[in-house]
């Protein structure tokens, strides 16, 4: 009887503490859950269940321009997640490219504001060149990778002397007549967005070939066909940083670089004679005019040309080069740095504002 009171008493105490031990488990798992290991803040919400990259998934209600994304379609979720989940430069180089957009955005958001173009298409300078003049093996060159056969069309000078697909806000300017031509053809931005990257023609011969009626609908070749998905990765991005597992930024655009302008309307033999002027190096004028392709501006037609030095010639300047002259070294910019020398006479057509 003794033994049995014994065994018993046994079996219960085990009990006991298994009980204890599984409801302390219990309670731990639940503060490790909720206070330690709570997921990030984020203010998407999400439609698919997919968590094959880091638990994420896509945004439910994703919108380019106002227009929303198709949902509850495979091969537009397919889409999408290749661009937000197969894309390693930007969890790799994000600070790197909120840094850019604090400098440029600046300069690229007024214009679009300016030109009625929706703020949504600054992503597309983003993509195409991660905010840097450089040039593809294509030949497309600048912020916008604007091709030398469509750079005329839309206001931008290219020949042996000049290249204003390296001027950051002329260059927007034409990417801003390319886009509103194209929505005019299509009435509608995402089509717009194809456009700039397939050409209005390309996008409206898919379109008649294929009998569709938008984007989402078009079989397309890689480049175009994810184009637009790439846009809205970056897009989700900047806005929402969290959902990437990044830790929240707040973007803060950084104010424009003030400078001096000087108004060139005749030939500049060589630009020493506007850098003894302005009291700087000709180094100095390249990079921070890289549309200048050589040491002189031949000027036949007597056009205006607004070249910019820095009001503080002293500031660091650099991370802004960087981006103007090409991350890559594209441009080859002339490295002399002599000192100016100061004459007495200055042609009338060098005007300082």
């Amino acid at each position: 009887m003794y033994k049995k009171r014994k065994h018993f008493l046994e079996r219960l105490s085990l009990f006991k503490l298994t009980c204890i031990f599984f409801t302390f488990f219990t309670i731990g798992y639940v503060v490790l859950r909720t206070w330690i290991l709570s997921p990030t803040e984020n203010d998407l919400s999400y439609s698919n269940n997919n968590f094959s990259y880091l638990g994420l998934n896509i945004p439910s209600h994703l919108e380019f321009c106002g227009e929303k994304i198709p949902a509850n379609n495979y091969a537009i979720a397919n889409n999408l997640e290749k661009e937000f989940f197969s894309d390693t430069y930007w969890q790799k180089n994000a600070g790197k490219l909120f840094s850019k957009a604090q400098k440029w955005f600046p300069y690229i958001e007024p214009i679009l504001k300016k030109e009625g173009v929706p703020e949504d298409f600054k992503y597309v300078a983003m993509i195409e060149s991660h905010l840097s003049n450089i040039v593809s093996p294509a030949g497309a060159a600048g912020f916008w990778q604007i091709v030398p056969s469509s750079a005329g069309k839309y206001g931008l000078e290219v020949n042996e002397f000049v290249d204003e697909r390296y001027h950051v806000e002329k260059s927007t300017l034409a990417a801003c007549k390319l886009i509103k031509e194209a929505y005019s053809v299509f009435k509608n931005w995402t089509l717009a967005a194809a456009a700039y990257n397939r050409g209005i023609g390309g996008i409206q011969a898919a379109l008649k070939k294929q009998n569709a009626e938008s984007y989402y609908q078009l079989l397309l070749n890689n480049e175009t066909g994810s184009f637009v998905y790439r846009i809205l990765a970056y897009k989700t991005l900047f806005s929402s940083p969290t959902h990437f597992g990044i830790k929240k930024k707040k973007m803060r655009y950084l104010t424009p670089i003030p400078y001096k302008i000087y108004k060139v309307d005749t030939a500049l033999t060589d630009l020493q004679f506007l850098a003894t002027h302005a009291k700087c190096s000709k180094a100095m004028i390249k990079l921070f005019n890289p549309w200048i392709l050589g040491d002189q501006l031949p000027n036949p037609d007597h056009k205006v040309y607004l070249i910019r030095v820095p009001k503080n010639l002293k500031g660091d300047y650099s991370s802004y080069l960087r981006d103007l002259n090409g991350e890559d070294g594209d441009l080859n910019m002339d490295p002399e740095s002599a000192p100016a020398k100061v004459i007495p006479e200055v042609n009338d057509s060098l005007k300082a504002n």
